[in-house]
């Protein structure tokens, strides 16, 4: 059995590789105490849950240990998060889901391209003379807020705000549990996001301009439309995905580069790699560490019996290094062909936002290896951001000449 049942141990912060090679190999459907549900780390398990009707997206609900006052203080916050797409099942998420591609089309996202481009060559030249940079706050931060503000339509200078409140929103949505305060920021932050983006809706919804939002509120399909409180909720989901997610795959995909120093020179001798490069950065150390999913009723995964109501956690960073899929499963391989990794998850909930992340770090990842050939770590020393559901460095200070 595994040395210890605690997934925000810090040397399963710090690695948690060894930990789910072990669990894989010993206990790959493993009932954990400590966070009260199922653990999967097989590829092919997590894989069929992902596609299995009997589980569920519908995961909001107060946490056992909440408090009924501070169960009644979340509720504007639940319901807001209720309404978000990837957290309901067919047939409302298929009504959402079609509404919103109405909006965020491959066109809107591929119309982006020149904007990333001058993006990162202003960032890149704020930190040119300085010959070093935390390539977090300086750079994979900046660049998709900047992005997903553009295409929503809101003012570059929010995106400090729009930051602030998706961070406090973090730690509810990606389990934080040792932030003690964790519940009052995600309220806080929530509440402001959604009093905030509600007044730019009732805006377009009388002045429609050239931007996603207003796409949003003209979305039909078969008379249908998406309500005011679901514009509102689904906006708050694409800031929070839009930058949060983008920037951990920039930052690890550099980092990932960085370590394993022959596919960096690899990649900077030939750009033309990065497509391939970036799934398998998605696969090697991607910004998703799991999926939560809830049995909507008693179902058998690789012969455990998981009952009507209890939680699982899919591994997808176990699962992306399972050695019965991925050969070499521990070694970065940017030009590895097939990689049907699961790093933005599989079926009905496969990431609606996986083009725009996608071309984001192509970009980002490229420009920065062109523009400073020479990048490496100012320290070894790295640190990552205890939360269970994704994986994420608190900074990386790198140096370049």
């Amino acid at each position: 059995m595994p040395i210890h049942d605690d997934l925000l141990a810090p040397e399963v912060v710090k690695n948690p590789y060894p930990y789910f090679h072990l669990l894989r190999t010993e206990d790959p459907v493993y009932w954990s105490d400590k966070w009260d549900g199922w653990i999967l780390t097989r590829y092919h398990d997590i894989n069929e849950a992902l596609l299995n009707p009997g589980l569920t997206s519908q995961r909001i609900r107060p946490s056992k240990s909440m408090s009924k006052e501070k169960v009644l203080d979340m509720v504007s916050t639940f319901e807001i998060l209720s309404k978000w797409m990837v957290f309901n099942d067919p047939p409302n998420h298929t009504r959402i889901r079609m509404l919103v591609n109405k909006a965020f089309t491959p066109k809107a996202v591929e119309e982006m391209r020149p904007f990333m481009y001058e993006v990162t060559d202003y960032l890149l030249d704020q930190v040119e003379s300085a010959k070093k940079m935390d390539v977090i706050r300086d750079y994979a931060f900046v660049l998709p807020i900047l992005v997903i503000s553009k295409m929503l339509g809101l003012p570059d200078e929010d995106r400090g705000l729009l930051k602030q409140w998706s961070d406090d929103l973090l730690l509810l949505v990606f389990g934080a549990v040792k932030d003690s305060d964790r519940h009052e920021r995600a309220q806080k932050g929530m509440q402001q996001m959604a009093s905030y983006l509600g007044d730019v809706v009732n805006d377009r919804l009388k002045n429609p301009k050239d931007d996603l939002i207003s796409s949003l509120v003209n979305a039909k399909e078969k008379g249908d439309a998406l309500s005011k409180d679901e514009i509102i909720a689904t906006c708050t989901l694409l800031v929070f995905g839009g930058h949060e997610t983008t920037t951990n795959l920039i930052a690890n995909g550099l980092l990932s580069l960085i370590s394993n120093p022959e596919q960096l020179k690899l990649l900077k001798n030939n750009p033309s790699l990065i497509d391939t490069a970036i799934e398998e950065l998605l696969r090697y150390d991607g910004p998703s560490k799991a999926i939560m999913r809830v049995a909507k009723k008693d179902v058998v995964i690789n012969g455990k019996r998981i009952k009507e109501g209890q939680r699982l956690l899919l591994m997808q960073i176990a699962a992306n290094r399972d050695p019965e899929v991925f050969d070499n499963e521990d070694e970065l391989d940017i030009t590895r062909k097939p990689n049907h990794h699961l790093g933005f998850g599989k079926g009905i909930h496969y990431c609606l936002g996986a083009p725009l992340a996608r071309l984001e770090a192509s970009v980002a990842i490229n420009q920065v290896l062109k523009r400073f050939p020479t990048i490496r770590l100012e320290t070894n020393d790295v640190e990552w951001q205890p939360i269970i559901i994704s994986r994420a460095l608190k900074s990386l200070p790198v140096l370049f000449d």
